[in-house]
């Protein structure tokens, strides 16, 4: 797969363009930049775990973009030399949270339980309205995609001594208020919690092994992740999502009668 045409910078500070490629599709490419340096990183992994537990993640990849090509644009012409960028599926004709006013309906809802749970195992902070897609498939009536993990394990430019030391608490999230008001079902909570307890560690292991060297994540800061994430799921989640289910799901539930 191979850029064919810049289309144009995205707002935000994760350093996002908009590109053409010879698939006929247009991604979203974050290119590895300093003091954001575990922006790629954290995307990597937050959509292969994401994409396996079911949250709607656009399809992504690691790319190769060309010098040749990036030389040639003047908006890519100051980016790193690292060969390796990350490049999201563009979902066109599609609003974030903040458009919407009016929201009667998720198509895609079985998903969003995955996808709150998934925030708290990776600790998630930054699922705003801006953070979530949103593309009418019927009249006020949507799927949403959840984009841009920049974030996850608290900032794109942790640290190892970061990791060990995230909140464990409850989000504070309009968006995952937003998301919980279309859960029909609390099981679906404790499924995506049981689903999270049963991945191999040595797939969480094979998927941080394949970030690219170029990204400088050391061997201890990989090592890092994967034991954060076994951590989270066995003493965080376990006490926190209870804690979601009690004191946000279901007084909005509730409230609905």
């Amino acid at each position: 797969m191979e850029p064919i045409a810049y289309c144009k910078r995205l707002e935000g500070k994760s350093n996002a363009h908009l590109i053409q490629f010879d698939d006929g599709q247009s991604y979203v490419v974050k290119y590895f930049q300093p003091g954001f340096e575990k922006t790629l990183p954290n995307e990597w992994l937050a959509y292969c775990l994401g994409r396996y537990l079911g949250v709607p993640i656009p399809f992504s990849k690691i790319i190769d973009i060309p010098a040749t090509f990036s030389s040639q644009v003047p908006e890519l012409s100051d980016m790193s030399t690292t060969p390796y960028q990350f490049a999201s599926l563009y979902i066109p004709d599609c609003k974030d949270a903040h458009q919407v006013t009016n929201l009667s309906g998720i198509t895609n809802h079985k998903a969003l339980a995955a996808t709150i749970v998934f925030d708290y195992w990776f600790y998630n902070g930054d699922r705003t309205r801006k953070n979530v897609l949103l593309h009418e498939e019927l009249e006020n009536t949507y799927q949403l995609w959840a984009i841009d993990h920049a974030e996850v394990f608290g900032t794109y430019n942790w640290n190892l001594l970061d990791l060990p030391t995230l909140p464990t608490g409850l989000i504070k999230s309009a968006t995952h208020e937003m998301m919980a008001r279309f859960i029909d079902n609390e099981s679906q909570f404790l499924q995506s919690f049981e689903q999270i307890q049963t991945i191999p560690i040595f797939l969480i292991e094979e998927i941080v092994s394949m970030i690219p060297d170029e990204w400088m994540v050391t061997k201890e800061e990989r090592k890092e992740m994967v034991g954060t994430l076994l951590h989270r799921r066995k003493k965080v989640l376990p006490k926190v999502i209870p804690q979601f289910i009690k004191k946000i799901y279901l007084p909005l539930h509730t409230n609905k009668t």
